[in-house]
């Protein structure tokens, strides 16, 4: 379909920025630097210094973050870790790759842990606990933190949807003994293809991080200090990521401003609750603009037939796909979730009017309805 209002828009971002996407590529390809290159290298300490980490590790991806923390901090057969439900199911895929048993826990409002049921969820077994700080909106990380320094338990941070995003000054992904970060084409710093990468303060951690991702090498291709995998951030990527990552702040600057059209637009239209506003501890990056509605799968097919691109983030909750074997949990404030949210198109390159035919297509599905229902003449 052609849709009038994109989710995402690629291409747009290409032209926009074409000069220096193909100066990238020239550079790269005319100099055959491709795998572990000072591009990787520079763009490592970039996201580390932005992050306020002392080590940032480029990976393939940010499910390859997720498992190679897990992996690191030695999860495996007869431990539990503390995750959620509502996430992408790398995030419990990274637990039980690593032989461990997902422990998941109800959200709240904010589609976040609900960090009061992190305690009564812990048992002898438990060794860690990760966090999603989902659409860019930082977890309690006073809590968490708080909790596992009580327990003993390791923290990963999935990052994945928050690079930039912020609790009490602090940026996600620096709190943790790692932090990760997913730089899938749709995500707030995206390269064209599959990234990722794992931040950490901790110098063994990062070593063993580095030859995880290499076969076992960290400075010679002759020494093997373990076996491991080949899960390397490429040089092309890691080179098109660090000239994008020159536009990050006015990118979150300009999704912050989204945010606040679509808040006031959609303020008070029908039964939509818009995404929750938080002063103070909290910066949001809106790597997505999430609503609610009872009225979710009407009013996406309204959409959708009006041109707008829409997402379902996630229609069926991870606990309820029958092949992964986790439904015997009850998590009822996932469930709800699961069955209203939509994501609305939200990225640098959308314009305000884009955003306004979204706002007006929404307001028109609501009025239909009252208009339906013979409350109007």
């Amino acid at each position: 379909m052609d849709y009038k209002v994109r989710f995402v828009n690629y291409p747009k971002q290409y032209r926009q920025l074409k000069k220096e996407f193909d100066g990238v590529f020239e550079e790269i390809m005319s100099g055959g630097a491709f795998i572990l290159r000072r591009h990787l290298e520079e763009f490592e300490k970039r996201i580390a210094a932005y992050v306020g980490t002392k080590h940032a590790i480029g990976v393939n991806t940010g499910t390859d973050a997720l498992y190679l923390s897990a992996h690191a901090l030695g999860f495996g057969p007869g431990d539990e870790v503390i995750t959620v439900s509502h996430t992408f199911v790398a995030t419990i895929g990274a637990i039980v790759q690593c032989g461990a048993r997902p422990v998941l826990v109800d959200i709240t409002g904010d589609f976040n842990m609900d960090v009061d049921q992190i305690e009564s969820a812990i048992t002898p077994r438990t060794r860690g606990i990760i966090p999603v700080h989902l659409n860019g909106h930082a977890c309690n990380m006073d809590k968490i933190t708080a909790i596992a320094k009580k327990y003993n338990l390791k923290v990963i941070e999935d990052a994945a949807q928050a690079l930039g995003a912020k609790y009490k000054g602090k940026r996600c992904a620096s709190f943790g003994d790692t932090g990760i970060f997913s730089f899938y084409p749709a995500k707030m710093l995206g390269t064209a293809g599959d990234g990722g990468m794992v931040c950490t303060n901790d110098d063994m951690l990062a070593r063993k991080l580095r030859a995880f991702r290499d076969n076992g090498r960290v400075e010679s291709v002759e020494v093997i200090e373990c076996f491991g995998w080949c899960t390397r951030l490429d040089n092309l990527h890691a080179a098109i990521l660090n000239m994008k990552f020159n536009y990050f702040d006015q990118w979150v600057k300009k999704r912050r401003e989204i945010a606040t059209l679509y808040d006031k637009g959609l303020s008070g239209v029908g039964d939509i609750i818009t995404p929750p506003r938080f002063d103070g501890d909290y910066f949001d990056v809106y790597q997505n603009y999430v609503i609610r509605s009872k009225k979710r799968n009407a009013l996406v097919d309204h959409l959708r037939a009006s041109g707008i691109e829409v997402l379902i983030s996630w229609p069926t909750p991870n606990h309820k796909q029958k092949a992964l074997g986790l439904n015997h949990y009850k998590l009822p404030v996932t469930e709800q979730t699961s069955r209203e949210v939509v994501s609305l198109p939200i990225y640098p390159e959308l314009t305000d009017n884009e955003v306004e035919i979204v706002i007006n297509a929404v307001k028109a599905f609501f009025k239909g309805l009252i208009w339906g229902s013979g409350l109007e003449s």
